[in-house]
C-alpha cells in the first residue's frame, strides 16, 4: 500500500516536471477570492501521439520519458533477505525475526499485535487487553520467516512449564 502511494507520488512528480498542465488543477484556496474555476470550453490538456506536433525538437515527450521508469516504480519490494557469514558463507538468521516472533513446532509463527507496549497511558483497559493477545502469521509470512531463519530456530524445544505447549502440535487445522 505504501509502495503504491510512493510510486504514485514519484510518477506525479515526473509528470509535473515534463507536463505541468497535465495534472488536474486543485480547487482555489481560501485566499484566492474572485478567481473562479477555469472555463469548461477550453480543455487544459490534450493527449498527443508520439512524434506528433512536438513543440520543440529537443524536448522529449512525456510518455517516452516516463515509460522506462514504470517497471521500477510499480515493482513491489520483497524481503527475502538472508544474511551470510563472511568466513564460510553459511546462511545466518535475521536477529529481528528471532527477537519478535516465536515459531511453533507445527510451522506456524506467532507474534504480538503492533503497538502493544506503546503509549499505554492513553489506551483503555479493554484495548490494552486486546493488544496483549498473540496473533498467528499468515502462510506467506510463515514461509518468509522460515527463509530468514536457520534450522536451529526450527528445531523442537522442550521447556519446563512451557505456556505454548498446547499450541505446538496442530490438531484439526489445515494450512
Amino acid at each position: 500500500m505504501a509502495a503504491a502511494a510512493a510510486a504514485r507520488g514519484a510518477l506525479a512528480g515526473i509528470l509535473r516536471r515534463w507536463a505541468p498542465r497535465a495534472l488536474p488543477l486543485s480547487a482555489p484556496s481560501a485566499r484566492c477570492v474572485g478567481h473562479g474555476p477555469a472555463p469548461a470550453a477550453a480543455p487544459l490538456w490534450t493527449p498527443r501521439l508520439l512524434g506528433e506536433n512536438r513543440p520543440r525538437a529537443g524536448t522529449p515527450s512525456v510518455l517516452s520519458s516516463v515509460t522506462p521508469l514504470l517497471p521500477s516504480l510499480l515493482q513491489q519490494p520483497a524481503r527475502t533477505l538472508t544474511y551470510c557469514s563472511l568466513r564460510k558463507g553459511k546462511r545466518k538468521s535475521v536477529k529481528s525475526v528471532v527477537k519478535r516472533f516465536l515459531r511453533l513446532h507445527s510451522g506456524l509463527w506467532v507474534r504480538r499485535k503492533a503497538g502493544y507496549k506503546k503509549k499505554l497511558w492513553k489506551k483503555s483497559a479493554a484495548r490494552k487487553k486486546r493488544l496483549r493477545e498473540l496473533v498467528l502469521c499468515t502462510r506467506t509470512q510463515c514461509k518468509l520467516l522460515d527463509k530468514m531463519t536457520t534450522s536451529f530456530w526450527k528445531r523442537r524445544t522442550w521447556y519446563v512449564d512451557d505456556p505454548y505447549q498446547k499450541y505446538h502440535d496442530r490438531t484439526n487445522l489445515r494450512v
